[in-house]
């Protein structure tokens, strides 16, 4: 191994799990995941009624929609026919239900696809995995991991050790931050 690669992957494992600067906020409370078992992907759509963000989350056993201000779960759908949301159907988009009905919301996780890895006023999310299979979700302010220093330019908010990363980013409108993993889903959310 290269020197510099020596360096920052004693970069990535020296730096521990800790909360995202203000802003942001961890729901349903800090460093606290929400569980999905079997968790196959996720994916954002807006609101019609109030163009806030909804989060859909889709596993094996069937689709579940979150407000992600509260960590609520809005609705459930536990018998969809799965096969629209995979890729040997209708792509990596998935049908929407209950307030998303009518529209199709692409997933990223499990079969492929991404969510936005920056938002439009500098914040990035970007996943490392310095000791692989183990990644980590790594959130910085201006986009710039490799130079700034751990809890002020960049935060190492989530390392995935207990079950396999799917998912990470924003949704569109830069007010939401998911992390899927097989297991589970944490969200952030800002004002």
């Amino acid at each position: 191994m290269r020197e510099y690669q020596q360096q920052l992957r004693d970069r990535f494992l020296g730096a521990p799990v800790m909360p995202a600067p203000a802003p942001w906020l961890a729901l349903p409370t800090p460093h606290t995941s929400i569980p999905v078992g079997g968790l196959l992907g996720v994916g954002f759509a807006a609101d019609p009624a109030s163009g806030e963000d909804i989060l859909m989350v889709v596993s094996h056993e069937g689709r579940g929609l979150f407000d992600p201000s509260t960590g609520a779960k809005i609705a459930r759908d536990r018998n969809p026919d799965l096969d629209l949301c995979l890729p040997r159907g209708t792509g990596l988009a998935c049908p929407g239900f209950g307030p998303l009905a009518g529209t199709r919301i692409r997933i990223a996780g499990l079969f492929g696809g991404g969510l936005h890895t920056t938002t439009e006023d500098g914040c990035t999310v970007d996943v490392v995995a310095p000791d692989w299979p183990n990644e980590r979700v790594v959130l910085s302010i201006n986009g710039d991991i490799y130079r700034g220093t751990a809890g002020t330019h960049w935060w190492h908010i989530f390392h995935s050790d207990y079950s396999e990363l799917r998912a990470a980013g924003f949704s569109a409108s830069g007010r939401t931050l998911v992390v899927a993993a097989s297991s589970d889903i944490t969200i952030w959310h800002r004002s």
